[in-house]
């Protein structure tokens, strides 16, 4: 009854299907069950990484997956945490020149290190999804935006087109996307080039 990671290096969806057969006919849990994509190349180069196939395989069979990774540096498994996985592996060795497949294709501990950085940066960077100001941009919303103001010297009595107007910073007037309001509306006063427009500038009806 242990959960159970399931690599998938050198199959096809069909394979994959098989395989998680037989662990669910042994009574082990779907939810208990991360099948990560994997690339059987030592190193995989970048054109056969493939890593939208895992999306395939959580899209296929209902099932968390993850990313068993043989290329080189941390760059894909970053991705592929951003992708959804929530498992990576990783080869380490203390020595990329030792005899053996693997060591090439392997972190050393200060990439390992960079690796579970990178990774938790982009855990936090995902966010809960909700499109929202954030706190930290909430304080340039004014000084980022926009309001309408005037291209060139108008006088009083003066029926706005949109020839008159430009979007400049900041955005503590009237908003671009009010344009349709501000058009043929009549000033009140004479105004100068670049004067920030405000509904007090314009006759009421």
């Amino acid at each position: 009854q242990k959960p159970i990671i399931l690599s998938t290096g050198m199959a096809n969806l069909s394979e994959i299907e098989e395989a998680l057969n037989l662990l669910l006919s042994f009574r082990v849990k779907r939810k208990d069950i991360i099948v990560l994509h994997c690339n059987t190349e030592y190193p995989t180069p970048m054109k056969d990484v493939n890593l939208s196939a895992m999306n395939t395989i959580a899209a296929s069979f209902g099932v968390a997956v993850g990313y068993s990774d043989h290329t080189l540096g941390i760059e894909i498994t970053t991705a592929a945490v951003a992708r959804g996985a929530v498992c990576i592996e990783k080869h380490f060795t203390l020595d990329k020149t030792m005899e053996g497949p693997d060591h090439r294709a392997s972190l050393d501990a200060d990439e390992l290190k960079a690796m579970v950085k990178a990774i938790r940066n982009i855990e936090i960077a995902l966010g809960n999804g909700i499109k929202q100001p954030s706190p930290s941009e909430a304080k340039n919303k004014t000084i980022a935006r926009k309001s309408l103001h005037l291209v060139s010297n108008l006088p009083q009595g003066h029926i706005l087109k949109a020839d008159d107007l430009i979007a400049l910073r900041p955005g503590d007037g009237i908003s671009p996307m009010q344009i349709d309001f501000v058009i043929g509306k009549m000033l009140k006063k004479d105004l100068t080039y670049q004067h920030k427009l405000s509904f007090e500038d314009f006759e009421t009806a």
